[in-house]
């Protein structure tokens, strides 16, 4: 009896394996490994003689500067009354607006500057950092200022925000006739995060880059780099580039000129391309170059991010379904219970799937098939079942 019991549950077993499916589906196979890196950009200090009183920003950080155009500028020796008399003009001009018609005056460019203090203002409810609240508290008062500006020369010539708003500029010209303008030596992105490594991560030759020299920054990953209250600079906003160190089987046989993606902190994936190779003892420095996502780098130096070296997508199948014959690949599909082998091409693999497709009456024709076996050869298709062997 025990002998009948293990061999019809055996035997059911059998059975149930012998018709195991895998149904085909659209999917994707990529080979990815984690790094970490720093943000090189081809980037210009700007600092002027009376760095040490002050500076107020003209552009906003991250704004586009074109070339010649003021970016910032210093405080002179004597005006912290002339600032808070435009800090109070604000205020008075803003609450003018909102307690009167003048809201129907709203342009296109005030409105967006409303949404942008909507949102710093929302981003900073659960936020515990200071530096970051002072910045999101300095990009408020910026924008304010803005809105302040631009309403208030949209009034009619005889209001009293009209008024307030000639009383404002007419300070700001005080203020700028005694302080120092820097401006844009060349177009691009203004930014006020300057770390002192500018002169050092240089785009015009890597062969600097060590993987001593990397370590030795000593930098956290995904630290913001500090906003500087005497200094600015200019960022190229076309390209960057990202230096790592990596030792793995993979990033020990890539060449120059090989294409990539990155995949940033924020889930992004950016094309890349192998700007730069350099051979360490156990390791190789690999610089990627990019053109995307270049402005919201721009906080950061040191960053973690994941190289996808190859991605397929097409229809995926399980690996325990194909059957090799010959220096081919087949799949066995079933329908209405009867199976018809199918040549397919494998894209790529890992250990567990596979990508296929189906080959080309061309590439049939060059294996050695005949036209009438092209024509009436299978196509594999999606949702097709097939045999799990």
């Amino acid at each position: 009896m025990i002998f009948l019991i293990v061999l019809v549950t055996n035997s059911t077993k059998i059975l149930k394996n012998s018709v195991d499916v895998f149904i085909v589906a659209n999917g994707s196979l990529s080979f990815e490994e984690q790094a970490e890196g720093y943000v090189i950009r081809d980037e210009i200090v700007l600092q002027g003689e009376n760095y040490k009183n002050g500076m107020v920003q003209i552009l906003s950080d991250g704004e586009r500067a074109a070339k010649d155009e003021s970016v910032f500028r210093y405080y002179s020796n004597s005006e912290d009354n002339i600032l808070d008399k435009i800090a109070e003009l604000d205020v008075e001009i803003n609450e003018l607006i909102e307690s009167s018609s003048l809201n129907s005056l709203l342009s296109s460019d005030i409105a967006s500057i409303e949404n942008q203090i909507e949102d710093t203002i929302d981003s900073m409810y659960d936020l515990n950092y200071l530096q970051k609240i002072q910045e999101n508290k300095n990009k408020i008062e910026t924008n304010m200022s803005k809105k302040a500006k631009i309403t208030g020369f949209a009034s009619p010539s005889d209001s009293y925000v009209r008024i307030l708003a000639e009383q404002r500029r007419n300070l700001e010209n005080e203020l700028s006739a005694g302080s120092e303008i820097i401006s844009a030596p060349v177009s691009g992105l203004a930014s006020y995060r300057v770390d002192g490594l500018e002169e050092i991560l240089k785009v015009d030759n890597f062969d600097y880059l060590t993987s001593e020299l990397l370590n030795g920054f000593n930098l956290k990953v995904g630290a913001s780099i500090p906003l500087s209250s005497e200094k600015g600079k200019i960022v190229n906003n076309f390209e960057c580039y990202i230096a790592t160190s990596m030792d793995t089987e993979k990033a020990m046989t890539v060449k120059v000129g090989e294409m990539a993606t990155l995949r940033l902190s924020n889930s992004n994936e950016i094309k890349a391309e192998i700007a730069y190779i350099k051979e360490e003892e156990k390791s190789r420095i690999i610089v990627f170059k990019i053109k995307d996502e270049v402005a919201n780098l721009l906080e950061y130096r040191k960053i973690s991010f994941d190289v996808i070296w190859w991605k397929y997508t097409g229809l995926k199948v399980s690996n325990s379904s194909l059957i090799e014959e010959d220096d081919n690949t087949y799949v066995e599909r079933i329908r209405a219970g009867y199976t018809e082998k199918i040549l397919v091409k494998v894209l790529r693999q890992n250990d567990t799937y596979s990508v296929v497709e189906n080959y080309t009456d061309e590439e049939l024709r060059e294996l050695g098939y005949t036209e009438e076996e092209i024509e009436s050869a299978n196509k594999i298709k999606l949702y097709d079942e097939i045999m799990l062997h």
